[in-house]
């Protein structure tokens, strides 16, 4: 036992894995005893356009809305979005998890101490590679229950900023509140005019494709002398 502890914690890697997997194991416990019930997720969903400060761009800039975009397909590449964030999460850290343990039985990670950790960064690429292949399934058992991930808000009738410039029938980013949640949307300019980044939008339909919604600038007491 004391040799199976000693492999799951050295090299410095393994730790790292280790504790972050048994993060995600703690969770899934506490939802089971606290009587949220083990449902994969469906109620711990955080919404993947909520992750809207992992972005920094500045205002006003024309390629504001490329980081947005860019994250966008680098989260839609492993089905953010069409499961529950939850289950992606943990299920990137068990895979990394198995590749870190495993590895460290064809390389003397130990030797290199703090910079063993550098291993985890080919580690955390390729898991994200796997990912992709891991969640399909995942992301068709959701869609044949009926999830829908972000689509469960109504947003019509929201209004929010935007994080891009859009026009014509250009797909923007919108960052909006729902609650305590800050939420992205991808949007489209309801009538092709620009919308700059920064102005104040109200969502006034959705489109036929998949989570994008029609925009409309809003006319308020901040905006109406522009």
């Amino acid at each position: 036992m004391a040799e199976l502890f000693d492999f799951l914690f050295h090299p410095l890697p393994n730790g790292v894995m280790t504790v972050l997997t048994g993060v995600s194991l703690l969770y899934w416990l506490f939802a089971l005893i606290s009587g949220s019930g083990f449902d994969l997720g469906t109620d711990a969903d955080l919404d993947v356009d909520g992750m809207g400060d992992v972005h920094d761009v500045s205002p006003g800039s024309e390629d504001a809305d490329v980081p947005d975009g860019f994250l966008d397909k680098a989260l839609d590449f492993i089905n953010v979005g069409k499961a529950p964030l939850m289950v992606i999460i943990t299920l990137f850290k068990f895979i990394g998890w198995i590749i870190t343990i495993s590895t460290s039985f064809f390389v003397s990670l130990a030797k290199f101490g703090y910079w063993s950790l550098l291993i985890l960064i080919p580690v955390f690429i390729v898991t994200y590679f796997i990912m992709h292949w891991i969640t399909k399934p995942i992301a068709k058992f959701y869609e044949s229950i009926g999830y829908h991930g972000e689509e469960s808000h109504d947003y019509l009738g929201r209004t929010g900023v935007m994080r891009s410039t859009i026009s014509d029938g250009k797909i923007g980013s919108l960052e909006l509140k729902v609650g305590e949640d800050v939420i992205r949307l991808n949007v489209k300019s309801y009538d092709g005019s620009e919308i700059k980044y920064n102005d104040d939008v109200i969502v006034i339909d959705e489109t036929k494709e998949q989570n994008i919604y029609l925009v409309k600038k809003e006319i308020n007491i901040h905006n109406i002398k522009n």
